[in-house]
């Protein structure tokens, strides 16, 4: 994300790291003679590739869930690849090639451990057989207990969240652990005075849910839609 060059102070902190899930085997299994695969991120593509070489995947058709993954794949000499203008799952289910007749059509999702079912469930009802490549796993990091505290010194008024995951970490390791160590005061400013940027109307419903105020939603999770929701929020 470009905002140090658009003159906007942040800080970046990774919270989990990628591990290798998936044998070869399985991996085999899933990626050849299928009638369609789905890619849901751009670790999903990178991890099924280190798995089995794409030489060796065989399918009808190839779709990813937004621009990024869809260049993962181009990356890989991949080309064709569907991709919906909506970023997502319902921009997935949406498209012409999945809302047609898929009825007894194979489908291989690609994904990590874990995510929503909302996608898979719904092409099940429309007739397709489904079955989930987990082909990577997410390792949550160890963060120094009073992050949330430092955080609060580096004077971190804004948090940009990408995914209803990341969004539960951070409300247990800056609000629920401030309960839990009785400061109050500390998990009421990231609860109420803090702006939780969100990349979905999804992730905004569950931070209402949690109890957070300050909830702004971008119109995607790309660097570039990010970055120009954090741009008018400047200027406001």
């Amino acid at each position: 994300m470009s905002l140090k060059q658009q003159g906007i102070a942040c800080v970046n902190q990774t919270l989990f790291d990628y591990q290798a899930l998936a044998s070869s085997g399985t991996s085999k299994a899933l990626l050849t003679k299928v009638d369609m695969l789905i890619f849901v991120s751009v670790a999903a593509v990178e991890f099924a590739q280190s798995s089995i070489s794409t030489a060796n995947w065989q399918y009808g058709q190839i779709f990813a869930v937004g621009k990024a993954t869809q260049n993962a794949l181009l990356s890989l000499g991949i080309s064709q690849v569907i991709t919906p203008s909506q970023e997502n799952s319902e921009g997935l289910l949406a498209l012409p090639s999945l809302t047609q007749d898929i009825k007894g059509k194979t489908i291989t999702i690609v994904r990590g451990n874990g995510g929503r079912e909302h996608l898979a469930d719904s092409l099940k009802n429309r007739g397709a057989k489904v079955s989930y490549l987990e082909s990577y796993q997410r390792v949550w990091r160890v963060l120094a207990k009073d992050i949330s505290k430092q955080w609060y010194q580096q004077q971190i008024n804004c948090i940009v969240v990408t995914s209803n995951a990341i969004l539960e970490k951070l409300v247990q390791l800056m609000i629920t652990h401030g309960e839990k160590v009785n400061n109050q005061q500390l998990a009421d400013y990231w609860q109420k005075q803090c702006i939780w940027v969100v990349a979905s109307k999804r992730i905004a419903n569950k931070a209402k849910a949690l109890g957070i105020d300050k909830i702004v939603t971008s119109a995607g999770a790309s660097d570039l839609e990010l970055t120009q929701t954090l741009q008018a929020l400047e200027q406001t």
